[in-house]
């Protein structure tokens, strides 16, 4: 049995177990009970009637957050030549071809988003394993591989909330949508937007209810159970 502290006992007391809650509710049943020393984040997990075993159901995309969120987002693109400056200038934090390979090929990966150019792939497909478990490989399904024209805009939606979102092997997607610090109406209006770009990648394969479950929380707090038919009213301002 786990054993939970003073500090969450107290948080989960108003929460009752069996019972599914409004999106606004929910919101400030969690935000009460982030009592930790620090501004929690706000998490959403979507159970999904996806199945991720086949490859047409597979659900992924990419959002911007409308108010962000809440941390600083550290970039990193990948490019050669008269791209290099162009990435400087659009405020990415780390800007290389075969100097950041190495680096990252010795064990770092202290940034955030990678992005980079089409000409880069072909060397950098080697971070693969490095990358990839981290979800920081650059994928043109995603928008991180762009032209060097492209690359002020990728960079700029990288620092503004940028988020990529996937279900994973039991058909659950989990997100960050924002801080217990937010205000609750940008904490609603982030999740809005991730849930409109949740359900535009619905696939034709799935039967039924898309969205079978959804839970709440923050990071150190208890999570709430949420009434789907609360979070598909909410509409994209």
């Amino acid at each position: 049995m786990v054993k939970h502290s003073k500090r969450y006992n107290i948080a989960v007391a108003d929460i009752e177990e069996d019972k599914s809650y409004s999106v606004e509710h929910a919101i400030d049943l969690i935000k009460d009970a982030a009592t930790a020393k620090f501004d929690e984040t706000v998490e959403l997990h979507l159970r999904t009637g996806a199945d991720p075993k086949h490859a047409d159901q597979m659900v992924r995309g990419v959002v911007i957050l409308p108010n962000g969120l809440g941390k600083t987002v550290s970039s990193l693109v990948f490019c050669q030549g008269d791209a290099m400056q162009a990435a400087k200038d659009a405020g990415a934090d780390y800007v290389g071809n075969d100097d950041l390979i190495e680096k990252i090929e010795s064990g770092w990966t202290d940034f955030d988003v990678s992005i980079a150019t089409p000409d880069m792939m072909g060397k950098i497909g080697k971070l693969g394993p490095i990358l990839g478990r981290k979800g920081l490989m650059p994928n043109p399904r995603t928008g991180t591989v762009v032209s060097s024209e492209d690359i002020p805009r990728a960079v700029e939606e990288s620092k503004k909330g940028r988020l990529e979102f996937k279900i994973d092997k039991s058909s659950i997607i989990h997100s960050l949508i924002g801080k217990a610090s937010f205000d609750n109406d940008k904490l609603i209006d982030n999740m809005a937007v991730l849930i409109d770009a949740i359900l535009s990648q619905r696939p034709s394969g799935v039967k039924g209810e898309f969205i079978k479950s959804a839970y709440m929380t923050t990071t150190m707090g208890p999570s709430v159970s949420l009434e789907v038919a609360s979070i598909m009213s909410l509409t994209v301002k």
